[in-house]
């Protein structure tokens, strides 16, 4: 079950897609976040939420915000798939240990052995202000970004 809406975010450390650390604290003060997971690279669905992303990044990273994308993909997997599809956020990589950041926001499937679609906009103060959990075929809709990130 996914973290609940008022909590405090669980901080993770994890690389990103050129092999940099990023701590979800590190925003703190500064940033609120929305942290996306996503099941795989190079999947149809995922390919394209991440690409509409990549079109609208304005909105969602910017002076107040950053985006941060989490999947249980490898480093270089990730490397790769930002390049191809020109993808200028952070890819970050739940690999190893497999799934743990996946699994402390409660959207692991471990069935799967990944991410389901789970969204958290988490505010300057590391607290989740809001959640949209999707099942693996099921893209998001990023106009509900917009307006949790409008309301925080």
């Amino acid at each position: 079950m996914a973290i609940e809406v008022g909590t405090k975010a669980p901080d993770f450390q994890l690389k990103d897609n050129h092999g940099a650390t990023v701590r979800l604290s590190d925003f703190r003060g500064e940033k609120a976040v929305v942290l996306l997971f996503y099941p795989f690279a190079f999947t149809g669905v995922c390919t394209g939420e991440l690409c509409e992303l990549r079109d609208q990044l304005p909105r969602f990273q910017n002076d107040d915000v950053q985006l941060l994308a989490v999947s249980n993909d490898s480093v270089p997997t990730l490397r790769v798939f930002a390049e191809q599809e020109g993808l200028e956020y952070p890819l970050l990589s739940d690999f190893w240990p497999h799934g743990e950041t996946s699994r402390a926001y409660g959207v692991f499937d471990e069935d799967k052995g990944c991410a389901v679609r789970g969204t958290f906009v988490i505010d300057k103060e590391g607290v989740v202000r809001w959640s949209v959990v999707n099942g693996l075929p099921d893209a998001r809709d990023l106009n509900e970004y917009i307006k949790a990130l409008d309301g925080i």
